[in-house]
């Protein structure tokens, strides 16, 4: 590992060959975040690295890493679908036992739409101090019939979901008919979609929703 002049970390790869970047905060880290990207961007898309950046700048370590099909991808190109759920399990907790390794103190688990829903899988099992979801993807694409919320209501992680009002996998109507666990807490971006970009017409723009979601993460870590 290699550290530059702003205090970031890129770290290359992981004992299993998987890529991962660290983002060390210049002051000191005081808390540490695994965070794991949806299934069809890698873990430097423009969405990571404005998180990333945003929560290093705010006292948070960043740990990204890229599941083994995206890894693929690096290698030739080719896009594929994510690893069945089960690898994509094991390759959560592989990467977390390193991170456990090599850094004391709280760690929290989540992720990018579904590199959080496999992180929300596995938060009470690792032992997080945390569970943090951007754009949780409640069901799939058209299939609202459909939920992916059965473990979140037996979760016991404290958990921070940030949502935009109109994502396309999970709407406020619709999250609303949802019974979560009393350790989740819901945190709603205004005319925000899947990515958390909002309509023009909010006046808002992806820039702020960002950082909203960044000043939110930081305050639920200190918290927890």
């Amino acid at each position: 590992m290699s550290k530059g002049p702003s205090g970031f970390i890129d770290a290359g790869q992981c004992e299993q060959g998987l890529p991962w970047l660290w983002d060390e905060p210049p002051q000191g880290a005081q808390a540490t975040l695994i965070l794991a990207h949806g299934a069809g961007a890698p873990m430097d898309s423009s969405f990571m690295q404005a998180m990333a950046q945003g929560l290093a700048a705010r006292g948070v370590r960043l740990v990204r890493f890229e599941f083994a099909y995206m890894a693929q991808r690096r290698v030739d190109g080719r896009k594929r679908p994510p690893n069945p759920q089960a690898q994509l399990l094991q390759q959560w907790r592989e990467v977390h036992a390193q991170v456990r390794q090599r850094v004391a103190g709280p760690l929290a688990i989540g992720g990018k739409s579904m590199g959080g829903r496999m992180a929300s899988l596995l938060a009470d099992e690792l032992g997080a101090s945390a569970l943090i979801c951007l754009g949780y993807p409640f069901y799939a694409a058209g299939k609202p019939e459909k939920p992916r919320v059965a473990h979140l209501a037996e979760l016991h992680t404290p958990a921070l979901i940030i949502q935009g009002e109109r994502d396309a996998l999970g709407n406020r109507e619709a999250v609303a008919g949802y019974h979560l666990s009393a350790a989740v807490t819901l945190h709603w971006l205004q005319a925000a979609d899947h990515d958390l970009k909002p309509l023009k017409a909010s006046g808002l723009t992806h820039e702020q929703h960002l950082e909203t979601a960044a000043e939110s993460i930081t305050a639920f870590l200190r918290a927890n």
